[in-house]
């Protein structure tokens, strides 16, 4: 299982899901690692949430998709993973859409895109973190299509934590703790 959510309510999704991994996608905040977390099970990939190359920030880049791609490959799936940003809309979207995606080679782009509009309506992944996934996964172009098919979300500061399923096609609203 796969959640989404916000730093704002990081430990608390961690501790409601039973999650032994977590990806953190934030270049200038230090996030400590959730109780329960060994240091072999947290990836962090120092990203800007931005489209453009823009001097002062950074841009996803191959090489982060690379390395989200590696480290849930080594992800069990005995427990559920937490993927969070700052807001929990845009980069933890684009890479937990990219971990469905790459796990699951035969699952259809639409289906996962859709089920991620389906659990919220503020979803944006950041499409540059999807237009490198879907070259590193040899998508030809189904991923960023499929993204574009559900819209831009609704405008949010923050999400509201939710889970995308791995296999299945159907995706709810995270259970408050």
């Amino acid at each position: 299982m796969i959640h989404i959510c916000s730093l704002a309510r990081l430990n608390e999704t961690v501790a409601a899901t039973g999650a032994r991994h977590v990806v953190t996608l934030l270049r200038d905040i230090v996030v400590p690692r959730p109780p329960g977390i060994a240091r072999t099970d947290h990836l962090v990939l120092r990203i800007d949430d931005i489209i453009d190359p823009l001097d002062g920030y950074a841009a996803p880049l191959d090489d982060h998709v690379d390395q989200l791609v590696r480290f849930v490959g080594r992800w069990d799936r005995a427990t559920p993973i937490v993927f969070h940003c700052y807001a929990g809309i845009s980069r933890s979207t684009a890479a937990a859409y990219t971990t469905v995606c790459a796990l699951n080679p035969g699952r259809d782009e639409y289906e996962i895109a859709r089920a991620i509009r389906a659990a919220t309506p503020i979803a944006q992944p950041n499409s540059r973190f999807i237009a490198l996934a879907d070259k590193a996964l040899g998508r030809r172009g189904r991923m960023i299509e499929a993204i574009r098919a559900i819209g831009p979300g609704n405008g949010a500061y923050e999400g509201v934590p939710f889970r995308l399923d791995l296999a299945a096609a159907t995706s709810s609203p995270q259970d408050k703790a």
